[in-house]
């Protein structure tokens, strides 16, 4: 059976790094594994989206809407923004986090309030993380991507070392450490 993980976040989080590290995992792991990035206005902190799709066989990388097992958002209102892309009975992993887009920036909108707990009231799981804290705590504010890695394992039966290994293999070899510790505090946190 295939699994469809989406990663969901604004450009410039590290959300293409998340998504090479949970497929080279997987891919590790012995599953077929398609990664599909569908680039917003990343350049510009506009919404980035990764479909991570895995199994025994996978034919496309792309997830259509209610079939994403987990979304994992770096920011609040990506996850209300992809929320309909979840099955029934899924789950989100979500950064705490909230990063004013463009019309809030410019004084057009303003930022929505309540929005997990809106997202709650769908029925949904939804698994908040303050990994903008955790990744600070691990010595680096870019890090919440591995933070959010951390947290998502814990929904995996796969080896706690195993994803140390692929973080390793994944980042600069100076920043492995950090990274690793990032991991380990979002996965402890849950």
């Amino acid at each position: 059976m295939t699994k469809n993980i989406m990663i969901v976040g604004v450009g410039g989080q590290g959300s293409l790094l998340a998504s090479k590290l949970l497929g080279h995992l997987l891919l590790s792991e012995g599953y077929d594994v398609k990664v599909s990035e569908v680039h917003g206005m990343s350049q510009r902190g506009g919404s980035v989206v990764t479909y991570v799709r895995f199994g025994e066989k996978v034919y496309s990388p792309i997830i259509d809407k209610g079939e994403a097992d987990v979304i994992v958002s770096f920011e609040k209102l990506e996850a209300a923004r992809y929320v309909e892309y979840l099955r029934e009975g899924g789950k989100i992993v979500v950064n705490t986090q909230e990063i004013d887009p463009m019309p809030v920036i410019t004084g057009a909108a303003s930022y929505p309030e309540n929005l997990l707990e809106k997202i709650q009231n769908l029925q949904i799981q939804v698994d908040a993380v303050d990994c903008l804290s955790l990744a600070q705590k691990a010595g680096s504010a870019k890090a919440v991507n591995i933070v959010l890695m951390g947290r998502l394992s814990t929904y995996f039966d796969i080896p706690e070392e195993k994803w140390l290994k692929a973080v390793e293999e994944c980042v600069p070899a100076k920043f492995a450490a950090m990274n690793q510790k990032a991991f380990q505090f979002g996965r402890e946190d849950a």
